[in-house]
């Protein structure tokens, strides 16, 4: 019998890319239902439980709440009440509408959790103590969710690129105006931060992968970290310079010149981690294992995802964008 899901924060990059692989029946599951944050407030728990009780079918076997607030600037200083309503408060009302109706909840967390001084992959079970406002709203997300349902996932992630808003689509921006001679100068870009890029179609479909393995066996949930993997001909994680280089290289750039800045010269309102690589052994452990960043990043680049992300960042890319190469 299909697993039926239903998916919160379908217009972001993760839930775009949820949305495609369950409407495409994607290891025999099935999308009951889809909402944006115009279609259903997460924060209403009343509102979440009456949309699920609506469905046509009767409530899935799977909730994955893509959505967030992730200006992390904005948490700082307007936006943290939203932070904390949607990205705190909100996920304990949804896990507990997945208990009450017979639904595993699968909420997504990021590396922000942590201070980002590690030296080496981040474990699972490694205590986080997140530096920025943004980071303690999700921290009380995963602790909501995880002391209402012992079924519930928390999938931390990090550095995401799709279909969407993102590093890559600004990057190209800014590089596509260098050459038509719009701007001058070389990029700046921060090479104090490492970590791993991960593309939302493969931590889509890795998701996918968990919930199915572990509504299979019928195991318990828990905390478990999914990212692309390191680079096999360079393992070393890499820094942000390091994606925007490969990025120009791979999309017919290689003349242009990015300046190596630190995370202070940036001009950031909030700190951001230092050391985001995460340890996703426990996600191993079920055979789940997403491909190096630069064969995503490639991929990417060769997918209507970029297209999308295009619309968004720069429109006039779209008819004279390079094509990517191997």
């Amino acid at each position: 019998m299909a697993l039926r899901y239903v998916v919160t924060g379908s217009r972001g990059q993760l839930g775009r890319c949820l949305v495609r692989r369950l409407s495409a029946g994607e290891g025999g599951a099935e999308l009951a239902a889809a909402f944006s944050h115009a279609e259903l407030d997460i924060s209403d728990e009343a509102a979440v439980a009456s949309a699920l009780a609506e469905l046509p079918g009767g409530a899935p076997a799977v909730l994955v709440n893509a959505a967030a607030y992730n200006q992390v600037d904005a948490c700082e200083g307007e936006g943290a009440d939203d932070a904390v309503r949607i990205n705190g408060e909100a996920p304990g009302g949804l896990a507990r509408v997945c208990e009450a109706v017979g639904a595993r909840l699968v909420h997504v967390s990021t590396d922000y959790v942590f201070p980002g001084d590690a030296r080496e992959p981040i474990p699972e079970d490694a205590p986080p103590s997140p530096r920025t406002a943004y980071g303690r709203s999700k921290l009380l997300g995963e602790e909501r969710v995880l002391a209402s349902s012992e079924r519930a996932l928390v999938v931390r992630t990090s550095w995401v690129f799709g279909p969407g808003r993102n590093f890559v689509g600004a990057i190209l921006r800014q590089a596509r105006l260098r050459r038509t001679g719009e701007l001058t100068g070389p990029l700046r870009v921060v090479d104090d931060q490492r970590g791993h890029p991960t593309y939302a179609d493969d931590l889509a479909g890795g998701i996918l992968a968990l919930a199915g393995a572990l509504e299979e066996s019928g195991e318990a949930g828990g905390i478990f970290h999914l990212c692309n993997g390191p680079d096999e001909r360079e393992p070393a994680p890499i820094t942000w310079w390091d994606f925007a280089r490969a990025l120009l290289d791979l999309q017919g750039y290689p003349e242009l010149q990015i300046d190596r800045i630190s995370t202070a010269e940036s001009g950031a309102a909030a700190p951001r981690p230092a050391y985001s690589v995460m340890g996703c052994e426990r996600a191993a452990g079920l055979g789940v294992r997403l491909r190096s960043w630069r064969q995503a990043l490639t991929a990417y680049l060769a997918s209507p995802d970029l297209r999308v992300t295009l619309e968004l960042q720069d429109p006039a890319a779209l008819d004279a964008a390079p094509q990517a190469s191997a």
